[in-house]
């Protein structure tokens, strides 16, 4: 279930408030610029699935962002609880950042954790499959994935280079909640 989650930047383990509704979720967001959205496929997807299949799955609401807001590059990035690179790749997102350019993603399975450091409070996403999140160019943030990482999730850019961050040097990640791995269901 995705979740928000709203602290005042100095109490990180009192949030303000939180929702776990999608529509209250994209409302709060957007009062601070941020797009939320939840996508549907077009088609099934099978694991496994090629990239190309994955983004045709989703190609209507892609190609809405790309006339929107002039993205001119897309991927497909997944990550499992075992590659071998997994806590470096977590460790490069954690800490405070900000791009040149908005920073969307669609979750096609699995989760992730965006956190945004806007206007003295700190808001604490969950994303979950069919999520969309599109955080603003400039906007303070930070991403968490889990020690056990698992998603699969589509990648909008402006430059065609991708991902390019400019660190804050502000400890505020240190301070807040991290992601929990999803506890699976025994039987």
């Amino acid at each position: 279930m995705s979740r928000l989650r709203i602290f005042d930047e100095s109490q990180p383990l009192s949030p303000l408030t939180e929702h776990h509704e999608h529509s209250a979720i994209a409302r709060e967001l957007g009062l601070v610029g941020v797009r939320f959205e939840q996508w549907e496929a077009s088609q099934p997807i099978v694991p496994g699935a090629s990239q190309d299949e994955v983004i045709a799955a989703y190609r209507s609401d892609i190609d809405r962002l790309k006339q929107e807001k002039g993205y001119q590059a897309v991927d497909v990035i997944s990550l499992t609880p075992d590659h071998p690179e997994r806590a470096a790749l977590r460790q490069k997102f954690l800490s405070e950042h900000t791009h040149s350019e908005d920073e969307v993603r669609f979750f096609v399975a699995g989760s992730g954790q965006f956190t945004l450091h806007i206007a003295g409070k700190v808001y604490d996403i969950l994303c979950e499959q069919g999520d969309l999140i599109g955080v603003p160019d400039g906007t303070r943030h930070w991403f968490d994935m889990s020690e056990s990482p698992y998603f699969v999730a589509i990648r909008l850019f402006t430059n065609k280079e991708g991902w390019v961050a400019q660190f804050t040097g502000d400890d505020i990640a240190q301070r807040f909640p991290r992601m929990q791995p999803r506890q699976m269901a025994t039987s």
